[in-house]
């Protein structure tokens, strides 16, 4: 365990910036600020979380906060220290009304939001089981980063503790390093196949044919 010292740390000042940074075993630019595992969420205020973030955008040109789920306090201090916000929701009901929630507060706070559509299965979207992307996004209404399928070798390269990423046959893997480069400002296409459907088969539904 190469934990020792945690976000609180830092915002209590027990500790510098750079002691609770926990350098990747994979990639040399990537680095985790770990969260408490035994304090309250209410332990460290919105200002001081924003005064850490403001530390680590010094040094790094990317900051990503986990929120934790739901609109409590963890997700409060995730808000006031963020400049965008990227959405992830599944294509189920309950979690996009729950999305849809999170689209209007961050809105409230003047925060851009971009919507990630994670484990949806095409297979199903064809039957008519499953919500589509085009339906989540007409739903949500806020432009779209990315589509992660549903795919096991996620559940592998997690009980693995390897980066899915790391897999070049995964789909769910390649449609992450897909986001991350669009995140970088690369002009990456949203593909025709992450809709589930050929061009063919949009054309003929379009046209009333299918």
């Amino acid at each position: 365990n190469r934990v020792v010292f945690n976000l609180v740390d830092v915002a209590k000042g027990v500790c510098k910036p750079n002691q609770a940074i926990v350098k990747s075993k994979k990639s040399n630019n990537l680095y985790l600020l770990p969260a408490s595992q035994t304090d309250d969420k209410d332990v460290v205020s919105e200002e001081e979380i924003k005064k850490v973030i403001d530390l680590y955008k010094r040094e790094f040109n990317f900051v990503l906060i986990d929120s934790p789920a739901g609109i409590e306090q963890g997700f409060k201090n995730a808000c006031a220290a963020a400049d965008k916000a990227i959405v992830v929701t599944n294509p189920e009901v309950s979690s996009i009304r729950d999305a849809d929630r999170v689209i209007g507060l961050l809105a409230a706070s003047g925060i851009d939001s971009r919507l990630v559509i994670n484990r949806i299965d095409f297979s199903m979207v064809r039957r008519g089981d499953m919500l589509s992307v085009e339906d989540v996004q007409d739903i949500l209404g806020i432009d779209l980063l990315g589509v992660i399928e549903k795919d096991e070798s996620v559940v592998i390269a997690a009980n693995c503790g390897e980066p899915v990423v790391y897999n070049p046959k995964s789909s769910a893997g390649k449609a992450f390093s897909r986001i991350a480069r669009r995140l970088c400002g690369e002009p990456v296409p949203l593909t025709d196949y992450i809709y589930g459907q050929s061009f063919w088969g949009r054309l003929t539904r379009r046209l009333g044919v299918a």
